[in-house]
């Protein structure tokens, strides 16, 4: 039967197609049948104290020049068969959180919510994968600069990041006895008033920053490793890094099978872990990418697996 496929998304007009993700959960959704409906930027909102989107149908295709069509814009309601994509990009913003409230009540009007909005409010990306310290590197989160010095000092090289960024934004790499330390660690806590992460510097990372997919817990079977390039330590593709794609080694399988199962059991069905070396480093549950260069590198259809998993129904432990 026909869904309706809600999606919000940073303005589809913007997005490069060869690369994203959400468009190739788009082109699966039509070519099975399902309705797409594009909510406007700033659509979201409660009418009548009930959730309601302005959204415009919308038509996909894969032409880099030409690739979607808008109907006009109406007022629809949230309810049964409607799937909602939430694939705003950070940050998890005030206007973000606000967007995950009307879903949690679109959600009880009948909808279907990929990700779920309460996982997405309570998951930072960072401090996410310090749910399951038995995978990942030590690490530190503070807002106090001296506690932070101390890490650094203790591990002798360690990144430092803040815990609302993507890309590889304000990421820094710092050695014990840095100069700039200081001045560093007094950017990223705003003098104090707001946290920061500490991780001990993995060297694998010359070989690559993993992306792994989970679709309701279970990992597809490759990743893509992004290997930074130059003089740049970070591997993001939004910093420059190079993909590669790569089977799971059974590491990447063991660190799967420890957080898949808690991250479904919280209607997160679409995820993607970090990795690098044998460690988790974060859980991106807003809008993780990666799905185009993996099905171009191994003739997947990634998207297809997961409307397989919509299809079948919300998480159940027999699905998993």
């Amino acid at each position: 039967m026909p869904l309706d496929i809600v999606v919000v998304m940073d303005p589809i007009a913007s997005i490069k197609i060869a690369k994203d993700s959400t468009f190739a959960m788009l082109l699966e959704a039509q070519r099975r049948g399902h309705r797409l409906h594009y909510v406007v930027p700033g659509g979201l909102g409660l009418a009548g104290g009930e959730a309601v989107a302005r959204a415009a149908p919308l038509t996909v295709r894969e032409d880099p020049r030409d690739w979607f069509t808008l109907g006009d814009a109406a007022q629809r309601r949230f309810g049964d068969g409607d799937v909602v994509l939430m694939r705003k990009d950070p940050p998890v913003d005030p206007e973000f959180i606000g967007d995950t409230q009307i879903l949690s009540m679109a959600q009880r009007q009948g909808a279907m919510i990929v990700n779920d909005p309460q996982g997405l409010r309570d998951m930072n990306e960072k401090l996410g994968a310090l749910a399951f310290p038995q995978c990942c590197p030590p690490t530190l989160v503070s807002r106090e600069a001296a506690a932070l010095k101390a890490f650094v000092a203790e591990h002798g090289d360690a990144v430092l990041k803040p815990l609302d960024g993507m890309g590889g934004r304000s990421i820094f790499r710092a050695v014990a006895g840095d100069t700039n330390l200081n001045v560093i660690l007094e950017t990223l806590t705003d003098s104090g008033r707001r946290l920061a992460m500490a991780q001990r510097y993995i060297p694998e990372i010359t070989a690559g920053d993993k992306r792994i997919l989970l679709i309701d817990g279970v990992p597809v079977d490759y990743c893509l490793a992004r290997i930074p390039q130059g003089d740049e330590f970070r591997g993001n593709l939004a910093a420059g890094g190079r993909g590669e794609g790569r089977p799971l080694s059974e590491r990447d399988r063991w660190i799967a099978a420890q957080v898949g199962p808690s991250l479904a059991a919280r209607g997160m069905r679409f995820v993607g872990l970090d990795v690098i070396g044998d460690w988790l480093t974060e859980v991106n549950v807003t809008s993780p990418t990666c799905i185009r260069e993996l099905d171009a590198a191994f003739g997947l259809n990634i998207a297809g697996l997961l409307f397989d998993a919509i299809e079948r129904g919300p998480v159940t432990a027999a699905s998993r």
